[in-house]
């Protein structure tokens, strides 16, 4: 396996953690049932793509931008653990492949959650 390149991961350990569990997910989107691959497949593929992009641009951002991203990227893995509940619930996804995401996702979003409250305290972000 090839690196990427300027250690781009390793700057960041959640920016690692959600990699690994969009690895996951591409697996199972794979083999996603055909009646609901292009929509609700595709609508948590497409929140991942954005939660990815999200706490990539947290990590390089500035300082007045920095908190913004984080926010931002909180709320697309909010809305990405609400479509795959629903993946489940509709089973899409067994309970081994809905556990499987979820117990990664809710780390990853304890971990964002962290890196917002610092930023608050490190910067209270402008009101108004």
């Amino acid at each position: 396996m090839i690196p990427p390149p300027n250690g781009v991961t390793s700057n960041l350990p959640v920016l690692q953690k959600t990699l690994e569990a969009y690895k996951l997910w591409h697996a199972y989107y794979l083999n996603f049932p055909r009646l609901s691959k292009f929509s609700l497949g595709a609508k948590i593929d497409s929140l991942f793509s954005d939660a990815i992009e999200l706490i990539f641009l947290a990590g390089y951002a500035g300082a007045d931008q920095k908190y913004t991203f984080v926010v931002r990227a909180s709320t697309k893995l909010d809305l990405l653990k609400f479509f795959i509940q629903i993946a489940w619930e509709v089973k899409c996804l067994d309970h081994r492949k809905y556990a499987a995401l979820s117990i990664p996702l809710n780390g990853i979003g304890k971990d964002i959650g962290g890196w917002q409250k610092y930023l608050q305290t490190k910067q209270p972000p402008s009101r108004g």
